[in-house]
């Protein structure tokens, strides 16, 4: 039985109730036996992988691999995943470091293929490391199967920490925010941008990110997210926006549970939704 994300409501609403229930939830949905399959897989192969060409050859190793780094719709470009991983990331020139997208150097560096020290899928760890990171996406992507906006903002909580402890995060690191899509799409959202923003020159654009960060949290340096507390400030007005933006309706999903849990005063408990997830699994 496949297991979907239980989110009974959208908007701010929504992803606390989510949150309260993340880990539950997390622990049904990693017990699929579709996903198991595809971890024990991994787990049991990927140590015998030692180079790009051995792992973009076998789809199933490949689907988990591009799957942690949240780049599951390249399964099916081999060459252009072969040639980011084989050409590592320590070469300026290398094929990832041209990308705008920095997730493609990720993938590449916990790789390494293509750098000195060579492989790391023999390292202790490394199988866990990935499959860690694979469940997870994927339980994001469920998430995202019924509300695109919750998915973004998951992995926005995440994600961010690259960026806030980057060694220039007042400058080179919003230009790898506005490369990293979903990350860019929380900000843009949350600043209440338009899609004419990315018509700008890309140096007006980073400095009107800043400007707006430094109006609504006080500096215009991504180091700000560092705190987890403004992580969770900027993903709440991201999903206001959102919900301002798409207008609730009687049609909207999650419509009913959202009037019941404003007309409540005191909301919706752990334990029930809880005892709702456990349920479901």
């Amino acid at each position: 039985m496949t297991f979907a994300p239980i989110i009974p409501a959208s908007g701010v609403t929504g992803f606390r109730l989510l949150s309260q229930t993340e880990a539950t939830q997390r622990a049904v949905f990693d017990r699929q036996p579709s996903l198991a399959r595809d971890v024990d897989y991994f787990a049991s192969k990927i140590s015998d992988v030692t180079s790009a060409q051995d792992l973009v050859s076998d789809r199933r190793l490949l689907r988990v691999a591009l799957g942690a780094f949240g780049l599951d719709d390249e399964i099916d470009k081999g060459a252009f995943v072969r040639k980011i991983l084989a050409e590592g990331t320590e070469d300026p020139e290398a094929f990832a470091n041209k990308l705008v997208d920095p997730r493609y150097v990720k993938f590449a560096k916990a790789f390494g293929f293509g750098d000195f020290l060579g492989a790391r899928t023999g390292d202790v760890g490394f199988s866990g490391e990935i499959t860690a990171a694979y469940k997870e996406r994927q339980f994001e992507r469920a998430v995202g199967d019924q509300d695109p906006a919750m998915r973004l903002a998951l992995n926005f909580r995440h994600e961010i920490a690259t960026y806030a402890n980057a060694a220039d995060p007042e400058n080179s690191a919003w230009f790898s925010v506005m490369g990293d899509l979903p990350v860019r799409n929380v900000f843009e959202g949350a600043f209440g941008l338009t899609s004419a923003f990315s018509q700008l020159d890309i140096d007006r654009q980073r400095d009107e990110l800043k400007d707006l960060n430094n109006r609504f949290f006080g500096t215009k340096s991504l180091e700000v997210f560092q705190d987890s507390a403004e992580v969770e400030n900027l993903i709440n007005r991201f999903l206001v926006q959102k919900s301002i933006q798409d207008g609730p309706s009687a049609n909207t999903k999650g419509f009913t549970a959202l009037t019941l849990l404003s007309n409540a005063a005191t909301g919706v408990g752990n334990l029930s939704i809880q005892n709702l997830v456990l349920s479901s699994g």
